[in-house]
């Protein structure tokens, strides 16, 4: 047998079932489109554009490169959810819950965040520019490199601490005497 042949076909077959492991599950997609509830589904590279995902349980799942852009995720549950790279441009995650989600890389431009809870949050490198903030808790995420609201871009440093806190001496406002210890985390 030649050997460029099986070089070949070896070849096409490992980038063949490299492109099937990193690409959406389209059994997951349906289970999401009938029960709108999907935890721990494959929805990488899923397009989810202006998609009515009010009060969806996708916890723990991937939707790494997913399309969200003006879709409804109102009081979705999106804990420990995988969105590095997701695109969120003007969705709807009013009241969402996203704790411990990994939104690295993720646009989230002129979205409507209020009430939502990002608490220990990955959100390195995203972009909020634009975004409605009120009541939203940001309370342990990380800001490393992060478009903020106004524009602004965070330090490259890792910035862990609550946006609602305008200085670093009000840190221990909330302070117990019996507790030790701050409430502000060093660099």
């Amino acid at each position: 047998m030649n050997i460029k042949i099986v070089t070949t076909t070896v070849l096409f077959t490992f980038f063949g079932l490299t492109a099937q492991a990193f690409a959406l599950n389209e059994q997951d997609l349906e289970l999401l489109k009938t029960t709108n509830n999907c935890p721990r589904c494959d929805l990488s590279g899923a397009d989810l554009s202006q998609a009515n995902l009010s009060k969806v349980n996708l916890r723990d799942a991937n939707l790494k490169g997913a399309n969200l852009s003006q879709a409804n995720l109102s009081n979705a549950d999106l804990t420990g959810a995988n969105l590095e790279t997701a695109v969120l441009t003007s969705a709807n995650l009013n009241g969402a819950s996203l704790t411990g989600a990994n939104l690295k890389s993720a646009s989230l431009e002129n979205a409507d965040l209020r009430a939502a809870g990002f608490i220990s949050t990955n959100l390195e490198a995203a972009n909020l520019n634009g975004a409605k903030l009120q009541y939203t808790n940001f309370r342990g995420a990380n800001f490393r490199l992060t478009t903020m609201p106004t524009g602004v871009v965070t330090s490259n440093k890792p910035y862990w601490w609550s946006l609602q806190r305008e200085t670093q001496k009000e840190c221990d406002k909330f302070k117990t005497e019996k507790v030790p210890g701050s409430t502000c985390y060093g660099e």
